[in-house]
Parts: C-alpha cells; structure tokens; sequence
C-alpha cells in the first residue's frame, strides 16, 4: 500500500471513528438521537478531515515537518487555534442547513467560542501528535535503510574504483613517469590520493558538495587520461549555478567511470568522456555522454552495479523529484542523464 492510500484510509477511518464515538457519545448522554443530529455530527466530522487535509498541504507546502522544535512549536500552536475556530464557525452553516439544532446567536457569545474551540484545538493536537510521530518514524525507517544502502554502496564503489587492478594500473603509470616527467607524476600521486581520500572518508549522510564532487571527477580522469593516453579525451561544460547544488558524493564519478570502462575501453580507438551541466527550473540538469553503444539498453558489460546504486541512492534521497536514465544518443555517443532538484543536507532524507 504505496503513501497516498494510507493517508486516506488513516483520514477516513480516523474520523469515521471521531464521529461513530460522537454519535455513541451523544446517543448514551439523551437516550436516542434524531436524524438531523446525526447527518449534524457526521458532516462536523467532515469538515474535520477537510481541515486538517488542508493543514497536511500546507505542512508539506512550507516544510514544517523539517523545521527545528524552537519555530515548529509555535507555528503549530497558531495554526491549531486557527484551526479550532475555522471548525467551530463552519458548525454554524451546517446547524442552518439542518434545521437549527442550536440557537444561532448562541454560538456567538464568546464563552460558547472558547469552550467548544478548545474541544476541537485538543482533537486536532492529537491529530498533529499522530502525523509528525508518524513521518518521525518513517524518516527514522528510511534513514536506516539509507545508511545499509550507502554502506553496500561504498563497498561497491571500493571494489570497482579503489579495486587493486585500479590501483595497480594507476600506479604503473605513475612509475613510468617518474624519470621522463616527473612533475606530472607528482600531479598523478596527489591525484590518487585525493581519489583515495575522497572515496574512504565520502559524506556517508547524503550529500556532497557539487563543487567537491568536480574535482574528484577531474582527479579520476586525470589518472586515467595518463593509461589511456591519447586514447581518452575529456570535454567540460559546467554551469558556474552547479555549484550551488549537493550531489550524492561519488555519483558522478561513479558514471563517468562507468563511460570509460564499459565505452572508451572497448573501442580500439578510443573516445570522449564529455560532462555538461545546466540549470533549469531550479534543478541541476547533469549530462555524461562517452563513446561506445548500448546493446537493448544494456552496456557491453554484464555488470550494471554502479547504474543500480546510481537510481538507488536517487530514489531514496529525492523520492520521485530526480530522474535518471541512460540512452544511446546517436550509433556513437551513449547519454547518462540525472536531474535533481536544491535540496538543504537536512533534508536529503525522506523528501516528499
């Protein structure tokens, strides 16, 4: 039962409850009760569910579910007390319509107000008590599930970038160039190590900077630029407002390797790695496009681990906000595409 069913059958069979107790309540107190006062407190418990549907709107519309306990408090403790009144004052239409079970100018005076406004304060407290409780767990859920999928992923990605045969590689190269250039193999060792780094110490909470996560792309293309040699060449065109966007730490990475070692690798001549990004709508459009071809959607290689951690990790910090997909673009140039959306580090978990 996906989210959107389960508020609704909460809601509905929540205040159905309210009203059947209503009903019991009001039936036990007068020994009976008419028709019109039980249409009266069935459609009370109505306008119940409407107002507190739309209190979840603009719960989620203004992210108080994400706001710290010092501004949550009091914002909640005034939208209660409006809440309780826009209730009471509705009762009034509804008494009309039904034939005046109560004096109309009784409702007006102000002890009638407060006392009955306060009853349905209290009811929708306790709505409000059940709701964060609930979203407070579910977080809490999905937070653990994030954590179990990260470190399956860090393990992943230490297994196919930081494996020995990676590392071998790399460091054969940077043998080599000891003696004929030695400056550039110094570059290559600081790029190994920020690699090294980088990957062993990734932000294993959600986010990285897009700006960190740049330079380590840079620094893997580098080390690879040296084996591949003329073989691999890189293209950059970066929006200068990517920087202002958090990205999974070692996606884009991750995908880039994925262009050189199941694309550029296979093809004797070579290719490009090209990254682009872009910012539209407030979301981070990013572009890796390689050399190579995908054969039914699939890449050359049986392993699709990086790609099923990439759309993994995705749907767990953006829910349905991000998109990913993969295509070829033309007979030479396979397209990796992600689109995301700002989001503060806070909330990276459980974003609806």
């Amino acid at each position: 039962m996906n989210k959107h069913r389960v508020y609704w059958s909460m809601q509905i069979g929540g205040w159905l409850l309210y009203a059947l107790v209503q009903i019991v309540g009001s039936y036990l107190a007068s020994g009976g009760i008419s028709t019109k006062r039980l249409l009266f407190l069935l459609a009370e418990a109505l306008l119940c569910l409407g107002v507190t549907h739309g209190f979840r709107v603009l719960l989620n519309r203004w992210r108080w579910l994400y706001l710290p306990m010092h501004k949550l408090l009091p914002s909640v403790s005034v939208a209660l007390f409006i809440m309780g009144l826009l209730v009471y004052f509705l009762r009034i239409p509804v008494n009309l319509a039904l034939g005046r079970l109560f004096n109309p100018m009784d409702a007006l005076d102000i002890q009638q107000i407060l006392g009955q406004s306060v009853f349905y304060i209290f009811v929708f407290f306790l709505w409000t008590v059940f709701y964060f409780t609930y979203h407070y767990f579910e977080r809490y859920n999905k937070s653990l599930k994030y954590e179990a999928s990260m470190i399956e992923i860090e393990l992943n990605n230490l297994k196919s970038q930081l494996n020995p045969h990676f590392i071998f590689n790399a460091l054969n190269s940077i043998r080599a160039l000891v003696d004929e250039n030695p400056s550039k193999s110094k570059q290559a060792i600081n790029q190994l190590s920020n690699i090294l780094r980088n990957s062993l110490a990734s932000d294993k909470k959600g986010l990285t900077n897009f700006e960190d996560e740049l330079k380590m792309v840079k620094d893997y293309l580098g080390l690879e630029s040296i084996r591949f040699e003329e073989r691999l060449k890189t293209e950059f065109d970066i929006d200068p407002d990517s920087t202002k966007f958090r990205v999974p730490p070692l996606m884009i990475q991750t995908l880039v390797e994925n262009g050189i070692k199941h694309g550029i690798s296979k093809l004797t001549p070579g290719g490009i790695i090209q990254l682009k990004t872009f910012v539209a709508d407030d979301r981070l459009n990013i572009h890796i496009r390689n050399s190579g071809h995908l054969i039914n959607g699939v890449k050359r290689s049986k392993s699709g681990l990086g790609l099923k951690n990439t759309v993994q990790r995705l749907k767990l910090i953006y829910g349905d906000e991000a998109s990913f997909r993969i295509v070829n673009e033309n007979d030479n140039f396979v397209l990796t595409e992600i689109i995301i959306p700002q989001i503060n580090s806070h909330e990276s978990i459980n974003r609806r």
